[in-house]
């Protein structure tokens, strides 16, 4: 007879743990049901934001409606389950419904943690937890102004950019002194801060709220200082309290902090009671991320076949990216100075903060905090995990090497039972027999066979790292595909767009793709069909980034910036006239930008075909400032002007930017023409760059300022007028043809096989034998340049878009201003 197995709960935990019974057989001897209080199937809380901005409920969902009767699951959704009689050995549910069991299991989870405060039951009051939370709030939204958030963490960050996107002024109140107190140090929560401060995101620290204000409804906050804060909607997202109602109401043990005692095998007191997740204690600790609750999860079901595994801690080492900034913390982050040694990097202009914290004998790193700049999180954390000893100069980990040596750690130095992606536990050893003995030779082949990266998704660089080197080490071609929607690189999709002459997304996806495509595959596709048919991508808008879906950059408060062309930053009198008054009409904050141009901050969506249109009537085009694609050509005065200029950069400069304007790529173009060595232009920190010589020009090309600067190399010299343009029209053309999605030229060449030396036989040599058709490819997107500014002006449809609500012609009104040095300034 099959013992019966009773599963309360239906989160993340409950659902992995019948994924895992399913994936031992178990039920050939087992019968399982299980029961959960929300209607809704397990789905992905993980990623509860991504609802809140438009992804469906069914999109969020762990499995299939008929997952669990395929797999002889019984799932009892939206019946609660009141009591448990431990002494019968049943359940009985909320309807009165009795249920018998010889295991039972519970995955009861969390909830909100809520304050005592007086008024916290007031309207407009909600926590951040649950789909009915999100739904609750957006109801709400339309008539709330002013915004706070109590909690300064992961989820209380996260409910603020979505507040705060729905054009709700938002504050963020922390009861401790610095923002996530868990993960980061002093100096990398004030580099936080400063970031979301950037965008327009009130951070209140030490700040405890002694009464929610308000008459039935909540109209501001009273703080145990004195101080107060007018707010029409408060979210509470100050943590997370065990659900162990059951438990306590059925005598088992639980921990006068809350929470059910389990040991290490996940058992209760009760030798036919289990608990996992969120709901339990184990090692004097609630354990509140998904990859330790997945890993109890295995543990008990190992446990039940025979087994005799433990739960024996896990890594909380976490990569978030909150409001647009990559924050991670690994290891022993916070480790005292007197713990062994540090190294840190900070550059507070580019909002970046590097902490690494080394043993005292400085062989092994044990962990580190990323604030603005995550990229080498995935290495970090398996350095640290994996005891890999360090290379002689440790910094070069978070700089990069300055020898051109690299820093001596790889991926491939990892011992094969390294742990990539700790959601799953899924190891290196796994991940490469997959490649390698089963055949899955790509990023979204390895994620439906391991389901690795299926999680957080943090460890999906990694898992590209892998295939990359183990292809690479068996001779064979790395196929980087776009996404789990499309079996192509972009290369192929290129390739496949022009050749079958395709000139839309939704004919793509129905020839060569599969489902309905996702924020990866579209603004590439976008990107694609704009680079080989040059048609204005207002045509493709709705599955454009939002900057290419209103031509024009957003900026604080849901305002935009305007930036007409100025090819090489030359203007005449009228032109600038022009834009004086187009600005004062329009009041517009204007500043000068380090491409030469002009830049109008503080238009209203609506406004912007309005502006554009008196631009053009003034002789501009739109600047591209908003596009992955050619931005400014630099230039210095030159030989017109300065006494030490070996040529007329200004004229090369505007010739080279009347020819490329428009051109849609991978990432963003810029190029620079200096008449001399002296280099004013600052033309080798471009992605191309003309110098002026005694001889003719020099040809520097893979540079980039940013974050990681890089000096362009010099690709061909003593080179006449002619010849530049001919490079150049080649190189863009490769770099449009061969580059994964968003990636700048200087990266395109550091991960090119042969680097400088390869792409200098392309483009000058015409090693491949393509030099004409790349001219050519290149020649058609120059002789079909249109001007989307002015595409939009003259299509009443295209303009109909432009507006803040689309079923209503109202301005919004929550747009305020304040006024600094004469000028309008968006007002906090």
């Amino acid at each position: 007879m099959k013992k019966k197995i009773v599963l309360i709960g239906n989160g993340m935990t409950g659902f992995k743990f019948c994924e895992k019974f399913a994936e031992a057989g178990m039920s050939a001897d087992h019968e399982l049901m299980v029961f959960g209080e929300e209607n809704h199937p397990a789905y992905d809380r993980v990623h509860l934001t991504s609802f809140y901005t438009g992804t469906s409920s069914d999109e969020l969902l762990l499995a299939p409606s008929n997952w669990h009767s395929d797999n002889h699951i019984v799932l009892k959704t939206g019946d609660r389950i009141a009591e448990i009689r431990r002494d019968v050995k049943q359940v009985v549910s909320e309807h009165g419904h009795v249920y018998d069991y010889d295991i039972l299991v519970l995955a009861t989870g969390s909830s909100a943690f809520v304050p005592p405060i007086p008024g916290v039951d007031k309207k407009g009051v909600f926590v951040y937890r649950t789909l009915e939370d999100i739904l609750a709030i957006k109801k709400y939204i339309p008539q709330a102004t002013k915004a706070v958030v109590i909690g300064g963490g992961l989820l209380g960050l996260e409910a603020a950019k979505a507040v705060m996107d729905d054009g709700l002024k938002t504050s963020i109140i922390e009861f401790a002194p610095r923002l996530m107190p868990r993960q980061l140090d002093e100096q990398g929560a004030s580099m936080l801060k400063q970031k979301l401060e950037a965008f327009d995101l009130e951070v209140l620290l030490s700040r405890s709220t002694e009464e929610i204000l308000g008459n039935g409804s909540i109209t501001g906050m009273q703080f145990t200082d004195g101080s107060m804060i007018d707010a029409d909607l408060l979210v509470i997202s100050a943590g997370i309290k065990p659900r162990d109602e059951l438990a306590r109401t059925s005598g088992l043990e639980v921990h006068p902090r809350g929470g059910i005692v389990v040991n290490s095998k996940m058992e209760t007191a009760d030798e036919s009671i289990f608990a996992i997740g969120e709901c339990v204690v184990v090692h004097g600790m609630v354990w509140g991320l998904v990859a330790p609750c997945y890993e109890m999860a295995e543990v008990l079901i190992a446990n039940l076949i025979s087994g005799n595994r433990e739960f024996l801690g896990f890594d909380l080492s976490s990569k978030l990216k909150l409001i647009g900034t990559d924050v991670a913390s690994f290891g022993h982050a916070l480790s005292e100075p007197h713990h062994g040694q540090t190294i840190v990097y900070e550059n507070k202009s580019s909002g970046i903060y590097k902490r690494l914290n080394i043993s005292p004998d400085g062989k092994y790193l044990l962990g580190g905090i990323l604030v603005g700049d995550a990229e080498e999180y995935n290495l970090l954390k398996q350095i640290v995990n994996n005891k890999i000893k360090l290379p002689e100069n440790p910094e070069d980990l978070i700089l990069g090497s300055r020898g051109g040596g690299g820093t001596g750690i790889s991926v491939s130095d990892l011992p094969d039972e390294a742990v990539i992606c700790s959601c799953e536990n899924i190891s290196k050893g796994s991940i490469l027999s997959v490649i390698e003995k089963d055949g899955k030779e790509s990023v979204p082949l390895i994620k439906k066979c391991t389901k690795a990266g299926t999680g957080c998704g943090g460890c999906v660089p990694m898992l590209d790292d892998l295939l990359t080197c183990s292809m690479k080490s068996r001779g064979k071609e790395v196929r980087k595909v776009i996404c789990e929607h499309f079996s192509y690189t972009r290369q192929e999709l290129f390739d496949l767009i022009k050749v079958e002459e395709i000139k839309t997304y939704p004919e793509l996806l129905k020839k060569h793709g599969t489902g309905y495509g996702c924020e990866v595959c579209k603004p590439v596709t976008a990107s694609l069909l704009a680079s080989i048919w040059n048609e204005v991508v207002a045509k493709h808008d709705t599955i454009q980034d939002t900057n290419d879906r209103f031509l024009a950059n957003i900026q604080q408060r849901g305002l935009y910036s305007v930036v007409p062309r100025m090819p090489a930053g030359e203007v005449t009198p009228e032109k600038l006239i022009a834009i004086g008054e187009v600005a004062r009409k329009y009041d517009l904050y204007t500043k000068v930008t380090g491409g030469q141009r002009i830049d109008l901050f503080g238009a209203r969506v609506d406004q912007l075909p309005d502006i554009w249109e008196e631009l053009i009537d003034a002789g501009f085009e739109s600047g591209h400032a908003y596009g992955k694609a050619l931005r400014t050509v630099k230039s210095c005065v030159g030989s017109t002007w300065c006494r030490f200029g070996m040529d007329d950069s200004v004229s090369f400069a505007v010739e080279i930017e009347e020819r490329y304007k428009g051109i849609r790529a991978p990432h963003k173009i810029k190029g620079g023409v200096s008449g001399c060595v002296r280099e004013c232009a600052e033309a080798r920190s471009k992605d191309f760059g003309v110098i002026a010589t005694d001889k003719g020009w020099n040809l520097f090309v893979c540079g980039n300022g940013g974050a990681n600067p890089r000096h362009a190399d010099l690709l061909a010299s003593d080179l006449d007028k002619e010849t530049v343009i001919k490079y150049i029209d080649r190189f863009i053309m490769f770099y449009i043809k061969t580059a994964e999605p968003l990636t700048r030229t200087a990266k395109w060449l550091g991960s090119m096989e042969g680097g400088l030396g390869h792409l200098r036989d392309v483009v000058v040599n015409d090693s491949l034998g393509i030099g004409e058709k790349l001219e050519a490819d290149l020649q058609k997107l120059v002789e079909t340049y249109k001007c989307e500014w002015k595409e939009v002006v003259n299509n009443p449809e295209l303009r109909k878009k432009y507006r803040h609500f689309v079923n209503s012609e109202e301005k919004d009104s929550n747009i305020k201003f304040v006024s600094l040095r004469e000028q309008k300034m968006p007002a906090k």
